[in-house]
């Protein structure tokens, strides 16, 4: 292969034929950049001119196209160059890396330019960044790769017996698909002692063989000859075909049909219809009878030909078989053949041109597109693409529009190539996608239409910050939660798109006098899930309130901020607490009662409290075991504990009351206090020198356990307590279970068995936290006791 490039107008010698081919000059190397500097701001008026030969393995290098271009290293990527080619076709590629111009695949030369020598391909090299045009023009070299091919394997040919020496009879020609000395050249025959061939060339090119009669013939001696026909071309080594040739003599006929003119000339359109009748040949002969009809027939017609047109034998008239294309084939030569009775043949040719008519819509090439661009970019470069119509005059000329309500522009640049280009910034968040449609019409009658539609994307800039669904959250949370339970949750969002729309969320330090948040509650960078990394304690703690972040992964990430107050809601979680009487029996006096106490006689107060707050502390105070059924009674809201009738003489003169204390919670908890009373008469009392029994801090005993003889009863604070192991002893008697506390209690009250003394008797409390163990089994009544109980 070889590579040209020519800075002036004159040609070069192509090293196979006599046609002016390119030749690579290069008288002052050093003047080739200054060249480039002066044009680099338009396009090149001259062409850049390679030459290749046919054949060549796909990849070959053509040419350094960056040193002929006079371009620094690298240059061709940073600016961005393509080749494309005037056809659909795209024989080169580049490689903006090295610089190489390079063959895409194999060409074929028959394939691309048919007989047409020379065949020159038509490319363009653009630059972007500034946009920059080059014409380049690629010459294929002929090889030698096809053989001479003859129409038919055999020729009849029949010739009268009374022709002359010197006759001439053509013959079909060979095809040969290759050109210039690598085409047919010449033919010869088998040798014999009639005939010879000669090799007749036409103006147009092709090499015609004409059989030459040397000798006069004598049917009756031989009636058929059988020669071999060999068409040669002039590669090297030389290729070759071979046509049967059959000779039989024919009787006397002497004039051959002759055609009435020649040529015949005629315009049809393009778009004519199949079958349509384009013209009608003519030929007379002057013999008569069977020698002087005559029949007609195409010519050793080409394929194409033989695809396109038809004759008819008899009348002459030629038909359309295949539709035609201006823009393939403007013109055909149509050899046409009238053959008489007696085997006489003489030769006409019909010229059919074809007329153009707009049946072509313009074709656009992308040849560039970028995509996406991003959203705060300014004037940019979208698209870069060819409109070609393939129609001629008026219908091959075209305009170019888009619509008007987007944000782009259409600049033509070189010869039919058109930039797409933005009008100033985009706006991502406005519009993300456009469906641009360029309309392309021709200047025909009627006008044809393309639409082509670019899709652009826009690209995401990080110019949104994410935004909170809302400024302030506020969040229920129950106390004595679970760690780790999720409490709520806070959610932003952000316009942009991809990393930049990716939301992590963060606590913000506390604000004074706030407590430790990150001690209290985290959140979910991902999701903004709100989870308790504790238990919260609505007693400790009601309220509180701290901040979050959402940022986005941008960069610079934009972030915003959000407020979030969490309220405790309280739950039932603390039982009633006695203050009055208190729980270690250090009251200063006994709860003393008179006899003459008349019903509602005010003895002493139960005052409790509740941790919780709401209905969980509201309280509620009930009787619930009394020595004397009916004697006391407890107003439910206050606590009093008053008489509910007036003492009598057969009222036992020392009383233990137990009082439950519940709240309004959910489940209700409670606590129970015991207390104990004494009357007394006007008279001294016996049991003590004052006059009172010594027994005023048992008033205050709240759940006092007293042990007698071998058996104990237990005491604890509010809601604590245990019973006795193994047997109950005889004076107490086993109530648990049979009230509302949470826990058992057990209580003594034992009297001597002397009733004139009224002494009281107590033993040591039994250990606290064990369990009843048999307290269904019944209790014997020991007579030495008054009475005996437990409460629970």
């Amino acid at each position: 292969m070889s590579r040209v490039l020519t800075v002036t107008a004159e040609g070069i010698k192509h090293p196979d034929s006599n046609m002016e081919q390119p030749q690579k000059t290069h008288p002052h190397r050093q003047v080739v950049p200054f060249i480039f500097m002066v044009f680099l701001s338009r396009v090149r008026a001259e062409p850049i001119r390679y030459s290749v030969r046919e054949e060549t393995e796909g990849g070959s290098s053509v040419a350094r196209l960056q040193e002929d271009l006079g371009l620094g290293a690298g240059e061709l990527a940073a600016r961005s160059a393509r080749v494309v080619s005037d056809d659909d076709q795209q024989p080169l590629l580049l490689d903006p890396q090295t610089g190489d111009l390079l063959l895409r695949e194999k060409l074929d030369r028959e394939e691309l330019c048919g007989p047409a020598e020379p065949c020159v391909l038509h490319f363009q090299v653009f630059l972007e960044m500034p946009v920059q045009f080059f014409h380049g023009e690629l010459w294929i070299q002929d090889i030698n790769d096809h053989s001479p091919v003859f129409p038919d394997k055999e020729v009849l040919l029949k010739i009268p017996e009374n022709s002359l020496p010197g006759t001439l009879f053509p013959l079909k020609l060979a095809q040969d698909l290759d050109v210039g000395s690598n085409g047919l050249q010449k033919y010869t025959i088998s040798p014999n002692s009639h005939f010879h061939v000669v090799t007749r060339n036409q103006s147009e090119g092709k090499k015609y063989p004409d059989l030459v009669q040397d000798k006069e013939l004598d049917r009756e001696a031989q009636a058929e000859f059988s020669l071999t026909l060999t068409a040669l071309d002039g590669g090297a080594p030389r290729r070759s075909g071979t046509v049967l040739v059959r000779i039989l003599v024919m009787d006397v006929n002497d004039n051959a049909p002759e055609f009435v003119h020649t040529p015949y000339e005629v315009q049809v359109p393009e778009n004519s219809p199949l079958d349509a009748p384009i013209l009608k040949v003519s030929a007379r002969d002057s013999d008569a009878g069977n020698f002087g009809s005559v029949s007609y027939a195409l010519f050793q017609p080409s394929d194409e030909i033989q695809q396109t047109f038809s004759v008819n034998e008899v009348t002459g008239e030629i038909r359309l078989k295949k539709k035609l294309d201006y823009e393939k084939i403007k013109s055909y030569r149509v050899e046409i053949e009238a053959t008489d009775g007696g085997g006489l043949s003489g030769k006409g040719t019909a010229v059919i041109d074809v007329a153009d008519v707009n049946d072509n819509a313009p074709e656009l090439t992308l040849s560039s597109l970028t995509s996406p661009i991003p959203e705060n970019a300014p004037e940019t470069v979208v698209a870069i693409f060819r409109i070609r119509d393939r129609d001629s005059g008026d219908n091959g000329k075209t305009v170019c529009s888009i619509p008007d309500n987007l944000p782009f522009l259409l600049k033509p640049t070189f010869k039919n190539f058109y930039t797409l280009v933005t009008d100033g910034a985009l706006d991502r968040e406005a519009r993300a996608e456009y469906n641009i449609t360029i309309t392309v019409s021709d200047l025909g009658t009627p006008r044809l239409t393309t639409r082509h539609h670019v899709e652009v994307q826009v690209s995401d800039v990080n110019d949104n910050a994410p935004a909170f669904s809302q400024a302030a959250y506020t969040l229920l949370v129950r106390e004595n939660n679970s760690p780790g339970l999720l409490i709520g949750s806070v959610s932003a969002s952000d316009r942009d798109a991809g990393a930049n729309a990716q939301v992590t969320y963060s606590l913000l330090p506390p604000q004074q006098p706030q407590p430790d948040v990150a001690a209290l509650v985290s959140v979910h960078a991902d999701s903004g899930q709100l989870y308790a990394l504790r238990a919260l304690d609505y007693e400790a703690l009601r309220a509180f309130e701290f901040g979050v972040r959402a940022a986005d992964r941008g960069s610079p990430a934009l972030s915003s901020e959000a407020r979030v107050r969490v309220q405790l809601l309280d739950a039932n979680d603390h039982a009633p607490a006695v203050l009055y009487p208190p729980a270690n029996g250090s009251a200063a006096c006994p709860e003393l009662v008179p006899r003459a106490a008349d019903a509602g006689y005010l003895v002493t107060k139960v005052v409790a409290v509740d941790g919780d707050a709401g209905q969980n502390a509201w309280l509620s105070f009930e009787l619930l075991k009394a020595t004397e059924p009916g004697l006391f009674g407890v107003w439910a809201h206050s606590g009093e504990v008053r008489t509910a009738r007036p003492l009598s003489e057969r009222d036992a003169p020392r009383q233990r009351l137990l009082v439950l204390v519940r709240d309004h919670g959910e489940p209700p908890l409670s606590a129970s206090v015991t207390l104990l009373e004494r009357s007394w008469s006007n008279e001294e009392d016996k049991l003590g020198p004052s006059g009172v029994l010594p027994l005023g801090w048992l008033a205050s005993l709240t759940r006092v356990g007293v042990c007698v003889g071998s058996g104990c009863a237990v005491g604890g604070g509010g809601g604590g307590g245990a019973g006795a192991e193994g047997r109950f002893p005889g004076p107490l008697l086993d109530v648990s279970g049979g009230g509302t506390l949470s826990h058992s209690y057990q209580y003594e009250v034992r009297l001597t068995g002397d009733a004139g003394t009224g002494e009281f008797k107590f033993m040591k409390p039994i250990s606290p936290n064990l369990f009843v163990q048999d307290p269904g089994r019944e209790i014997n009544e020991n007579p030495n006791y008054r009475s005996s109980f437990v409460f629970n």
